[in-house]
């Protein structure tokens, strides 16, 4: 039997096709990671339209015009700025500041208890290993004091750019706020006509689970920082702000960011009481804030579940954690969910008229 060369035609072109793609999928990275900091800033101001764009939408429903609905959120988030400038940005840098000061006492103390654990090892089978293992431990703090000055010089370089995307994001944001229906009629005009109407509904669904998720996980985070930082400042627990911003920004990550929350504030607390109960107090604390957040809040906010596989949950969040840092972490669920509802259309063979 002889094999068409029509058929033989056909399979180059989709291996052909299958190494373009990867070479371009390769080129992407590539450029992502040497723009990552102008991707930060389209990123940042992309997610900031997605939270904004419901208000311009329903006063548009109130035949309010798009121009003058922007005009008036800017002056609001101007107001927001000002007052966040100087009353929050003073305290969040003082705080800060006496972290940065006494980071290298908490290390130097890490290095005591452990050598502290160390005289008290029995001699017996086994305690040799362990020895060694608090050696090496002690040896990796002294390294982790001296790399303290260099952690605070990258997070240095990193504000200065986080800056910077601060003061070009608002332009962004009100170019895509305002030329969004511009803008969503030249990519639909791009599409091929045949598959215009099924693809606008895959970007609508898209939209909307991406626009929910966003707005809600930023509701969630900002309401267990909100209610975690006076509680530990109640508390007395050394560095209350930065644990209570700590705790909301890690509320982003499913299933572990809870556990990881708490870490900061049991480690702040730990050095200064020394106690079982302060670390029982604490986890109380949280256990009652994540009760509220996740019978509570996350119902209200989040109307729509995106139903996810736990473990393909875990897996894009580590993947796109590693690839993107913050921003994989934050958009791993809507990109996941984004897969989801195109792979549920190709399933049903909408793809095929």
């Amino acid at each position: 039997m002889h094999h068409s060369p029509l058929g033989q035609h056909h399979s180059r072109s989709n291996y052909g096709g299958l190494i373009a793609a990867i070479l371009v999928l390769c080129l992407l990275t590539a450029a992502g990671y040497a723009l990552q900091h102008t991707i930060s800033c389209f990123l940042l101001s992309w997610v900031i339209a997605y939270l904004l764009d419901p208000i311009v939408l329903k006063a548009e429903e109130r035949g309010v015009r798009r121009i003058y609905v922007l005009i008036f959120l800017y002056i609001v988030l101007g107001i927001m700025t000002v007052f966040f400038l100087t009353f929050m940005v003073p305290m969040i840098t003082i705080n800060w500041d006496s972290f940065i000061r006494d980071l290298p006492l908490y290390i130097q103390k890490i290095k005591l208890i452990a050598l502290d654990w160390k005289t008290r090892l029995p001699s017996q089978h086994g305690s040799e290993e362990i020895q060694w293992l608090i050696d090496t431990f002690s040896g990796n703090v002294d390294k982790a004091a001296e790399q303290a000055g260099a952690m605070v010089y990258t997070f240095g370089t990193r504000i200065f750019f986080n800056i910077f995307n601060i003061v070009l994001s608002p332009i962004l944001v009100f170019f895509m706020l305002y030329y969004k229906r511009l803008i969503m009629k030249t990519v639909s005009s791009w599409l091929p006509e045949h598959r215009r109407d099924i693809l606008t509904g895959i970007g609508n669904e898209v939209n909307s689970s991406i626009g929910g998720y966003l707005r809600g996980q930023v509701i969630v985070s900002i309401i267990v920082a909100v209610l975690a930082s006076p509680a530990l400042y109640v508390m007395d627990i050394p560095h209350p702000l930065f644990c209570g911003i700590f705790a909301g920004a890690a509320s982003i990550m499913p299933f572990i960011g809870v556990i990881i929350a708490v870490l900061p504030a049991l480690f702040f607390a730990w050095f200064k009481y020394q106690t079982v109960g302060i670390l029982v107090k604490i986890g109380f604390v949280f256990g009652v804030i994540y009760f509220l957040e996740g019978y509570i809040v996350k119902p209200l906010v989040f109307k729509k579940s995106m139903n996810l596989n736990p473990l393909v949950t875990i897996i894009m969040v580590m993947a796109l954690g590693e690839l993107l840092g913050f921003w994989g972490i934050l958009l791993a669920l809507p990109i996941a969910s984004a897969m989801k509802i195109a792979w549920g259309h190709f399933i049903n063979g909408d793809f095929r008229h």
